[in-house]
């Protein structure tokens, strides 16, 4: 059996696990079968056999966002396994400031998540933002698509990448959670784009994953089961049922990861 990191992982400090998790799961509908903490992750993430996992928590608020990174620092320092992103909400002022620390304390990127904080991946808010990301090499992990919202459709991401061609994205969920032909169309061509498998595996064919792996190249995306929306054994059952090559399944499952985190175990 090959290595296996998670890149997309949710955890929550424990006084508000149960509410946030909760909260994630009517937003997407979806039924939680378990708690977002560190250690249901590595409970549940090590009876799939992964051992790396790339944690996130999401700023819907400006105010949250220093408590939020402190929280994930603090899990990272905690748990050797866990590489974290940071947060940062569109109306935080300290942009640049926070970037500093954050990274100074060992986190490895920043996540978005525009359909939570109500923004549009393309406004021009958060080009400043874009620019110090794109100067220091520093990736940049979004939610992508939803049939219900345009705050993260793919073709906002391609105007993003347009305007800056050396920013490191990853598009989560295929490039775009339920808009996967539209997220192909949009980002086909762009080359400084990530993808990693997460939410998409229980709604698309294992052919169809297939085909959009094959279409992008093995060599952009990850593995990532999104917990605690989804299980990992659940996730890894679906992920090793898409018809690959060793090579293309090692690539997804630990080599990106390793890649492009500059990492190894």
């Amino acid at each position: 059996m090959f290595k296996l990191a998670d890149a997309h992982t949710h955890i929550f400090p424990q006084k508000i696990v149960e509410k946030a998790t909760k909260n994630i799961g009517a937003f997407y509908d979806i039924p939680m079968d378990e708690m977002g903490s560190s250690e249901a992750l590595l409970e549940k993430g090590k009876e799939a056999g992964i051992q790396k996992f790339l944690v996130c928590s999401v700023a819907t608020k400006a105010s949250q966002v220093e408590a939020i990174n402190d929280f994930i620092i603090g899990e990272c320092q905690k748990y050797p396994e866990f590489l974290g992103f940071a947060s940062l909400n569109p109306d935080y002022t300290e942009v640049e400031k926070e970037i500093d620390r954050v990274m100074g304390a060992g986190l490895r990127g920043i996540k978005f998540h525009p359909d939570f904080q109500l923004c549009n991946i393309d406004d021009e808010k958060l080009f400043p933002t874009y620019a110090i990301l794109e100067e220091r090499g520093i990736p940049a992990l979004f939610h992508m698509g939803d049939n219900r919202y345009t705050y993260s459709a793919p073709e906002r991401l391609r105007r993003v990448v347009e305007r800056f061609p050396k920013m490191v994205c990853i598009a989560a969920h295929f490039g775009g959670y339920r808009v996967w032909d539209a997220a192909y169309e949009a980002l086909k061509d762009k080359e400084n784009i990530y993808f990693d498998t997460s939410s998409s595996l229980a709604f698309i064919s294992r052919e169809k994953a297939a085909e959009l792996i094959h279409h992008y190249g093995a060599k952009r995306f990850m593995f990532g089961t999104d917990f605690p929306m989804w299980t990992p054994t659940e996730e890894l059952e679906r992920f090793m049922a898409i018809p690959l090559t060793d090579g293309e399944r090692e690539q997804i499952a630990y080599r990106t990861f390793e890649e492009l985190f500059q990492v190894t175990w």
